[in-house]
C-alpha cells in the first residue's frame, strides 16, 4: 500500500477524532496555498474564513462562526493544537460517543466564535481570528467535569489527577489574557465553559449534541424506495438465504473486533491479515 492509500485506508476506518485531525490538516496544507504570504512569512486569513470581531461581518459571513476552527496562524499552531486533540479526543470517548463529540466540537467552536465577537465588541477592539483551541478545551474540560478524578500518567512526572492538568491549562489562559492574543484566550475559555454547561445538561437528560445530528440528518440523502410486492414461491429452499446471513454476521463480527483493537492498540497492532481485510472490507 502506498503512503496515499494508506492515509485513505485510515481515514475510512478511523474514528471522528481521527477524521477531524486530518480535516485540520487538510485545511491547514490549503491555507498554505491560499492565505500564505511567503514575502512576509505569514498567513492572510480573510474575513470570508476567519471570524472577524465586526458583528456586521459575521452577519454577512454566518458560516465564519464554524470555518475559524479548521485554520491555523502557521505549523506549531496547528502542531500544539492537534497534540491536544488528540488527547482530549481520547478522553472525551472513552465515556461517550462519536455523535456527541462531533456535536461537542462544532457547538462549542461556534459558541466560543460569537464571545469572541461579542467580548472584542464590548473592548472596542477589532480582530479576526482562526483556530480549534475553544473547540478542544470544550472536550478536554468536558470530560474532566465527567471525571476529574480520572488517573493520566505523564512522561517523567508520573500519574496526576485529570482536573490537575486542565486546571493548569485554564489557569494559563487567565493569566495570559490581557498579555497578548486576548481574542484567543476568551475563545479558550469560551469553549472550556460551554464544555462545562455541556456535561451538565448531559447528566440532568438534555443532549445538546442532537442539535448537530438533527440538522445533519436534514442533509443527508434519504433513499425511499416504493412499495413492491413480493412473491414468494414455497418450492425455492431458503437453507442458502440463511447460510449468507451467518458468513455475513461472521464477516462483521470480525471487523467489529479488529476495529475494537485498533480503538484500544492502534493501527499498527493489527497483524498483516487483519490490515488485508479491512482493506478488502473498505472497497
Amino acid at each position: 500500500m502506498s503512503i496515499i492509500e494508506d492515509l485513505k485506508f485510515q481515514y475510512r476506518v478511523g474514528g471522528i477524532a481521527n477524521k477531524m485531525i486530518y480535516w485540520n490538516v487538510g485545511f491547514f496544507l490549503l491555507s498554505i496555498i491560499f492565505f500564505y504570504q511567503f514575502k512576509s512569512g505569514v498567513f492572510d486569513f480573510p474575513n470570508w474564513v476567519a471570524i472577524s470581531s465586526e458583528p456586521a461581518t459575521v452577519i454577512t459571513r454566518p458560516w465564519t462562526v464554524l470555518t475559524y476552527a479548521f485554520f491555523h496562524y502557521g505549523f506549531m499552531h496547528l502542531f500544539f493544537n492537534m497534540m491536544v486533540l488528540n488527547f482530549s479526543s481520547r478522553l472525551f470517548l472513552t465515556f461517550f460517543t462519536q455523535k456527541q463529540y462531533l456535536g461537542l466540537y462544532l457547538l462549542s467552536a461556534i459558541f466560543a466564535g460569537l464571545s469572541f465577537v461579542v467580548s472584542f465588541y464590548f473592548l472596542h477592539q477589532t480582530s479576526n481570528m482562526v483556530g480549534a483551541s475553544a473547540a478542544i478545551m470544550a472536550l478536554l474540560v468536558a470530560t474532566t467535569t465527567y471525571q476529574p478524578l480520572m488517573d493520566i500518567r505523564l512522561l517523567l512526572i508520573g500519574n496526576v489527577k485529570l482536573w490537575h492538568i486542565t486546571a493548569v491549562i485554564l489557569l494559563l489562559d487567565l493569566l495570559q489574557i490581557q498579555m497578548n492574543n486576548t481574542g484567543g484566550h476568551i475563545a479558550h475559555l469560551s469553549g472550556a465553559f460551554f464544555g462545562y454547561i455541556y456535561i451538565k445538561l448531559l447528566q440532568n437528560g438534555t443532549d445538546l449534541s442532537k442539535i448537530v445530528d438533527s440538522v445533519l440528518n436534514l442533509f443527508s440523502k434519504k433513499q425511499s424506495t416504493p412499495f413492491k410486492k413480493v412473491h414468494v414461491n414455497p418450492k425455492k429452499p431458503t437453507l442458502k438465504r440463511e447460510s449468507r446471513i451467518v458468513v455475513k454476521d461472521k464477516t462483521q463480527q470480525q471487523l467489529d473486533e479488529i476495529l475494537d483493537k485498533i480503538s484500544q492498540s492502534g493501527y499498527d497492532s493489527l497483524t498483516a491479515e487483519e490490515k488485508e481485510f479491512l482493506f478488502k472490507a473498505g472497497k
